[in-house]
């Protein structure tokens, strides 16, 4: 197989990146339009990740936000956004760079991204390029709704709730 010394898989994963840029500094600008709404998967741990030692203890991988109703000073930058955002009654303040994102959803009209997990945990500068596929643009279907499970706690009505998306994906 041919060397491919374009790193194509690099450009067009910049590119659906710059797609949640976009977005985002637009939500940040305008407020959310219609119906939308955005869930984002991301790696906790992941360089330049801000998060309080509460949530981080409580979401040691990976974590999933929903930015629809109750968030507030999004703020855009060329390599992360900022958001403030309540969980279980409690103002947080999240750091997320762009590389840390393993998927975007917004299930209003059915478009998701998702990246490979290499893709986020290899973004900090190397000595070598580490390998990875191209992320994947896909229509998705809405998620249905999730079956109650009876060992979570009771979810308050205030503030923001975290979704875990393995939930809704098909077995």
């Amino acid at each position: 197989m041919a060397t491919d010394h374009i790193r194509y898989d690099v450009l067009a994963r910049d590119a659906l990146r710059g797609v949640l840029r976009r977005v985002l500094a637009d939500a940040a600008e305008h407020g959310l339009p219609g119906e939308h709404h955005f869930f984002i998967t991301f790696l906790s741990t992941a360089d330049g990740v801000k998060l309080s030692p509460r949530l981080l203890a409580q979401y040691p991988e990976e974590m999933t936000i929903i930015l629809q109703h109750q968030f507030w000073d999004l703020v855009v930058t060329e390599d992360r956004f900022e958001v403030g955002l309540s969980f279980g009654g409690i103002p947080e303040r999240l750091v997320v760079p762009f590389a840390a994102i393993k998927s975007f959803l917004d299930p209003s009209v059915q478009f998701g991204l998702q990246f490979e997990p290499s893709e986020t945990a290899a973004e900090a500068p190397a000595a070598k390029v580490p390998a990875v596929s191209a992320p994947s643009a896909l229509p998705i279907a809405a998620p249905e709704p999730a079956p109650e499970i009876e060992d979570e706690p009771a979810k308050t009505s205030e503030g923001a709730e975290v979704v875990r998306l393995d939930r809704f994906r098909k077995k």
